[in-house]
């Protein structure tokens, strides 16, 4: 199935661009360049803010809303994704897999506008790819855009740079904080399709982590994200296809899988000088993955939640 999905993150942005003000977020529009939502940067933003950041991240084909974490986790704010289209909300769209740098500005890319720049290698497989009028994506910043990072965009996403849509936010805030946390359901399918899984066999998939307090800086904030899925991510996914490659691929799946595995994820960022490139990838994918098989009806859980690791790392 096609969808238009820049079309689709137009709608929402276009939406909270009008809400700006009771979203607590700023638009900023250039004489040559597009326009871009701040939230989080030079305004304070919010819950609010970051949920509706991760639906256009999902192009509007997931739903994220906030629920109580599990009680072994201590209880408190939760967010939790659904999608019944899981490799075009979250691999063609969410993944932040496009590395946008210039000379003086770095951020990873997400969001539709990666479906129309098609510059990683996944898309040769998953598909997805599509010729958009404009193109929408967010970037996890401290820093405002320059014209060479609006240029850099329109070029890749065959557009003018006054068709590029953006969404802004540093990981150290309200909005930067969810939208990182919403990436439950697309770590456990980017950690599939690094295995090799065919992710075409994937119907749905659902997923909670443990929001964590917003942090004083963004290395912190990095921290406290990734280990609200690593240790506190719980997914399922419903799945197509024999019980054999999934209780094969299974204990696989997990962040438990990985050898960085159990110590916070700021001491295992500073162990590799602050590089994600030296981190074993295995880690990256939630703390517990439950397959459905909707063929033969039963089911398969790995991992665990760990709720130590999150106590030490969000200081509760």
């Amino acid at each position: 199935m096609a969808f238009e999905l820049n079309q689709r993150g137009l709608e929402l942005w276009e939406r909270m661009a009008e809400e700006a003000e009771s979203l607590r977020v700023r638009v900023h529009e250039g004489p040559k360049q597009g326009r871009l939502i701040d939230l989080g940067i030079n305004v304070p933003g919010g819950l609010e803010a970051g949920r509706r950041m991760a639906e256009v991240a999902l192009a509007g084909l997931g739903q994220v809303t906030f629920v109580p974490a599990a009680a072994e986790l201590g209880g408190g704010p939760a967010v939790m994704v659904r999608t019944d289209h899981p490799v075009a909300a979250c691999m063609a769209s969410q993944y932040a897999g496009w590395k946008i740098a210039t000379d003086d500005f770095f951020a990873m890319g997400s969001g539709p506008m990666r479906a129309a720049a098609a510059v990683e290698e996944l898309f040769q497989k998953i598909g997805h790819t599509e010729r958009a009028e404009h193109v929408v994506g967010m970037l996890e910043t401290r820093q405002m855009p320059g014209d060479d990072v609006w240029q850099l965009i329109a070029e890749k996403c065959g557009v003018a740079p006054s068709r590029v849509h953006l969404l802004a936010a540093p990981t150290a805030s309200q909005a930067g904080t969810v939208q990182v946390v919403a990436r439950s359901v697309e770590t456990a399918l980017h950690k599939l399709w690094e295995l090799g899984f065919d992710l075409t066999r994937i119907e749905s998939g659902w997923g909670v982590a443990p929001l964590p307090p917003v942090a004083g800086d963004d290395l912190a904030a990095i921290g406290r994200t990734n280990d609200a899925i690593l240790y506190g991510g719980n997914v399922t996914l419903w799945v197509r296809g024999d019980d054999d490659s999934l209780e094969a691929i299974g204990p696989d799946v997990p962040s438990s899988a990985s050898p960085d595995y159990g110590r916070p994820f700021a001491d295992v960022f500073a162990v590799y000088d602050q590089d994600f490139y030296r981190i074993d990838p295995q880690l990256f994918s939630p703390a517990q993955v439950t397959l459905v098989n909707l063929d033969t009806g039963n089911s398969f859980r790995f991992g665990e939640l760990r709720p130590d690791v999150i106590r030490q790392s969000f200081g509760s």
